[in-house]
């Protein structure tokens, strides 16, 4: 089996980003009708979109909720970003639960968490790496942030398990190039430069130029970032985004989507709101004139599941009740085309 994998012939409910959420996993899973043992009496399937993982209070419990579904073969699952970083060791935020160099700047916003014991860290490595981070069926595509006919095409070939290899070998020939170009050695005086408020969401910096263009030029020139982080250009302004000052900004590549087959994502961060169009003020304005339960897109092919509950470390940090939340945990039932979400709404979408 290849990095692009079939989806089985069965009702499908693909279950958008979780972040380490593991209540609402576990209560959406039952809502869904699936036992503890993963078996559904109408031969359904969960499918996992990826970003399993950071930010929540159990990204552990998760993975290994996740991998036992995967192994009994009663669930599919691919790689998002968020997994993509811990494979390759780029520690970013919301990873303390793992990684240790990111352990105290974490409790500030995410405590507690449970962590990954040091014995146990090598077999949550290799279960991510045997996923695949595509999953292609008839009439259907699923992959975690876009879909590129030309960055599939690089991975589509490669055995599974040997994601982390392919990908740091797309990141060197990227580096590569930008130590060449004097590009890198700009970055990182601009980066160092700015350390302070790079991670300050108060303090907005001016537009960085040599790390919008080295960010966008790492990101397009792999494809596996591609496929699970999307299509980027150099922002016109910063944003402040996944912890941190942003200045490569994601690109709406669905407008621009002329295939017929439907494609399923998460990545996005979209807001679930009844008879309202979605404004998200903290990202990108992509969802800013698209109703939160719409398919999108040239052809109305696609469909985000991500309803951001990887953003529920906020309430727990303001004393609100999760279950109060309006960040959610969804799945879409396919081919029914419904949303069920972990409070229990079952809503239809819009075509």
């Amino acid at each position: 089996m290849n990095l692009v994998t079939e989806l089985p012939d069965r009702p499908l409910d693909i279950i958008g980003d979780i972040h380490g959420e593991i209540d609402a996993l576990e209560l959406l899973l039952e809502r869904l009708g699936y036992s503890s043992s993963g078996h559904h009496p109408q031969n359904r399937i969960p499918v996992f979109v990826g970003d399993l993982v950071d930010r929540g209070p159990d990204s552990h419990g998760v993975v290994r909720r996740v991998q036992e579904l995967v192994e009994n073969h009663q669930a599919q699952a691919i790689l998002g970003n968020h997994e993509l970083n811990l494979l390759t060791d780029d520690i970013k935020d919301g990873a303390g639960w793992f990684f240790d160099e990111r352990y105290e700047q974490d409790l500030k916003n995410y405590a507690p968490f449970r962590r990954t014991p040091v014995s146990e860290r090598h077999e949550v490595r290799a279960f991510l790496n045997s996923l695949p981070v595509v999953l292609v069926g008839k009439n259907l595509r699923i992959v975690h942030a876009a879909w590129s006919q030309t960055a599939v095409q690089a991975i589509q070939d490669i055995p599974l398990g040997n994601v982390t290899e392919a990908f740091k070998r797309w990141d060197e020939e990227a580096q590569k190039a930008a130590e060449h170009s004097g590009l890198y050695d700009q970055y990182l005086e601009e980066k160092e430069r700015w350390a302070k408020v790079l991670e300050d969401d108060t303090s907005p910096p001016p537009v960085l130029e040599h790390i919008a263009q080295y960010e966008a030029m790492q990101q397009m020139v792999n494809p596996f970032k591609v496929l699970t982080s999307g299509v980027e250009k150099k922002a016109a302004k910063p944003f402040f985004a996944g912890g941190r000052w942003r200045f490569s900004d994601r690109v709406n590549w669905w407008d621009d989507y002329r295939g017929t087959e439907n494609v399923v994502i998460g990545h996005y961060w979209r807001l679930y709101r009844q008879k309202v169009t979605q404004a998200s003020p903290r990202y990108t304005q992509l969802f800013s004139n698209i109703h939160s339960l719409a398919w999108y897109g040239y052809e109305k092919k696609v469909f985000c599941i991500d309803y951001s509950v990887g953003a529920r470390w906020r309430d727990r940090k303001a004393n609100r009740p999760v279950s109060q939340s309006r960040f959610k945990l969804g799945a879409l039932r396919w081919p029914e085309n419904q949303l069920i979400f972990d409070d229990g709404t079952a809503v239809n979408t819009i075509r």
